[in-house]
């Protein structure tokens, strides 16, 4: 049997086939890029019409490849906290707002929850404009929406006989009980939506299939089950083998993040969550715990753009004489913050240049300013299990840069630092939550597929490593 992978980012469109174990197929690869609309005011959107159309695409050339043959099983990662306004015939009616989108804020005259930590021990969010219990009265006011789906409920009901929300996608939104796994009828008074507005919850265990004109394109998936999705940070958590308390994850890709998983049954009661840190569902066995950030690889996509840095291996050697704690300190927050913090786009800052201060000394200082803010937030997650933890680096943007990771590793001493290579960690963690095989993604997924981390060494008198 193979697994169809669907990777739905925000700033690319994958598809990849894997074998039963969850292991990529040589060649079995289709992408396309996604341009997220950005603009001076905090949006940050996507074209739904232009995302299912990529995602096609994607199917087609994967088809054409001959590589959809004996596929059984489709997964699927998707973006969190996307929402998308809809008429009552299901049509857009206006663009994806995506996490980068920080212009939602709270009606005038509107209060949040009764109990502010009482809603998040519930929901695991905060009433904050990443969440629906604010973004849905916002994009109201925009649109006379009928009901709301995120852009995975909307890309997958345009393919599939039915495409219900599942509790992992449905955590992202905010207004989700993490316990009971149903919609939270305060978070839902907040957003000022009701039942039949919202998508309906997938129950345990969800299969799925294409629309019959739709597997008449695709003949090779006419048959395939499609698993409820799951969200991408919980999809990397477990591609990454850190499916354990004594295992964090650290992954940066367009954003960054740092997470663990615990095992949480649909009705037991939740571990302590302290107030810095959300919790979202894996699947309704499993929990992730954490923090996210606006900056990852964009750090670097911005400072490539507009700094003119060496390229290739000469932008390693020129970082290979910067250390960790350089001439530069900078605040990463370009975009701003994600939740529970309320910065917006542009809060980023530089410190300490001067005439001898060069690109690399500023690229250097954005990567090391993130490597700090996960530093910080995992002391307060470790809390949690109230135990030292191992850690784990992936995300292609870590994965592209040795000197980022080594600062990782300087960051985040004295902990074990491993990084796992694999770029496609979100689809395989994906495809082993459809299989139900979270519990053996540490065996599958763990120590024996990574490499230790060391710190880089201190420039030398010459200004290259020691």
């Amino acid at each position: 049997m193979n697994i169809l992978a669907l990777d739905l980012g925000t700033s690319s469109v994958r598809g990849l086939v894997l074998d039963a174990d969850a292991d990529p197929l040589p060649g079995a690869l289709a992408r396309r890029k996604m341009r997220v609309h950005v603009t001076d005011d905090g949006a940050g959107t996507l074209d739904s019409a232009s995302y299912l159309a990529c995602l096609a695409e994607c199917l087609d050339e994967l088809a054409e490849g001959g590589h959809l043959r004996d596929v059984e099983l489709v997964a699927v990662s998707a973006q969190w906290h996307s929402v998308l306004p809809l008429d009552a015939g299901g049509a857009p009616l206006g663009p994806v707002l995506t996490w980068l989108d920080t212009r939602p804020e709270p009606l005038a005259g509107a209060t949040g929850p009764a109990d502010p930590a009482a809603f998040h021990r519930r929901t695991g969010t905060w009433w904050h404009r990443c969440y629906w219990s604010v973004r849905l009265p916002w994009l109201r006011g925009q649109a006379p929406a009928a009901r709301f789906a995120g852009l995975v409920e909307y890309v997958l009901g345009e393919l599939l006989e039915s495409a219900p929300m599942s509790v992992s996608m449905a955590s992202g939104t905010g207004l989700l009980d993490l316990r009971s796994m149903d919609w939270d009828a305060e978070a839902c008074e907040l957003a000022g939506v009701r039942r039949g507005e919202l998508p309906e919850l997938a129950p345990m265990d969800w299969r799925g299939r294409l629309r019959p004109e739709h597997a008449r394109r695709w003949p090779q998936l006419a048959r395939a089950r499609w698993a409820a999705p799951v969200g991408d940070g919980a999809a990397s958590n477990v591609g990454s083998g850190c499916v354990d308390p004594r295992r964090v994850a650290v992954t940066v890709g367009t954003s960054a993040a740092v997470r663990l998983v615990q095992r949480v049954p649909a009705g037991a009661e939740l571990p302590p969550l302290p107030e810095r840190l959300w919790r979202y569902r894996v699947d309704h066995e499993h929990v992730v715990t954490g923090a996210a950030y606006s900056s990852g690889g964009n750090l670097f996509a911005w400072a490539n753009r507009e700094l003119r840095l060496p390229q290739g291996p000469q932008l390693e050697a020129a970082l290979a004489r910067v250390p960790p704690d350089g001439p530069v300190v900078a605040n990463p927050r370009l975009g701003g913050d994600r939740p529970p913090g309320l910065a917006p786009a542009g809060a980023g800052e530089l410190r300490g240049l001067s005439f001898s201060s060069c690109a690399v000394d500023i690229l250097a200082g954005l990567m090391s300013g993130l490597c700090r803010m996960v530093a910080d937030d995992l002391t307060v997650l470790e809390s949690v299990v109230d135990a030292p933890v191992d850690v784990v680096l992936g995300g292609g943007a870590v994965t592209a840069s040795p000197w980022w990771r080594g600062a990782f590793a300087a960051a985040l001493a004295p902990r074990p630092v491993r990084h796992r290579s694999e770029p496609e960690i979100g689809a395989t963690g994906a495809a082993l939550v459809a299989l139900g095989r979270v519990a053996e993604a540490g065996r599958l997924a763990g120590p024996g597929r990574t490499e230790e981390v060391g710190s880089p060494a201190p420039p030398g008198p010459s200004g290259a490593p020691s």
